[in-house]
């Protein structure tokens, strides 16, 4: 059986996290998030990761090229491991063109899990972890933004991507919406 790669899709505070580790416990798939990725390569010390630490401590975005790389390198590595069926990508890609350099650069994605929950939804699960995280982005006024700027640019990845898009509404108890997912995921398996 061929490995396979699952990208995860959802708006902040969708409860992407909570369902990757759950997939993973299941499934057998590595999972790859590029936000860890890139933090790991940070803290290696390396001089790629210096430049990347120069980049983010200035709020810049990492070229997607440097992500992609970062991915690909893991996905490489991970092959030769036989108890991994497969790749379970979280939160990439954030806009169509990613999606596209990915499929160019790295390899086809078999399925897209886009957990969507409502605008209402995002908002107040955020702000309830702004209560407990302290993180500087979680505040009002960025978490709508964010939530605005992740709808516009997820529709052109679900409508680009239809055919291997399946939608999870994630509103109701997590062991329902983990239902939804195995469901969708157990013929890639099978």
């Amino acid at each position: 059986m061929t490995m396979k790669t699952i990208w995860v899709i959802g708006g902040p505070g969708c409860g992407k996290g909570t369902q990757c580790s759950k997939i993973i416990d299941k499934f057998g798939l590595l999972h790859l998030s590029s936000g860890d990725l890139l933090r790991e390569e940070v803290a290696s010390g390396s001089p790629r990761g210096a430049s990347l630490q120069e980049l983010m401590s200035k709020g810049l975005f990492v070229p997607t090229d440097v992500v992609l790389s970062l991915i690909k390198e893991r996905m490489d590595k991970a092959r030769g491991d036989g108890n991994i069926k497969g790749f379970l990508i979280d939160g990439y890609p954030r806009e169509l063109e990613q999606g596209i350099q990915f499929e160019k650069d790295v390899c086809p994605v078999d399925l897209i899990l886009f957990f969507d929950v409502k605008n209402e939804t995002m908002k107040t699960r955020l702000l309830g972890r702004a209560a407990v995280s302290g993180r500087a982005d979680d505040n009002e006024e960025t978490i709508v933004k964010r939530i605005e700027i992740f709808n516009e640019k997820n529709s052109k990845i679900v409508e680009h991507y239809k055919d291997k898009v399946v939608k999870i509404t994630a509103e109701g108890a997590v062991e329902s919406i983990f239902d939804e997912a195995s469901k969708a995921l157990e013929p890639l398996f099978s």
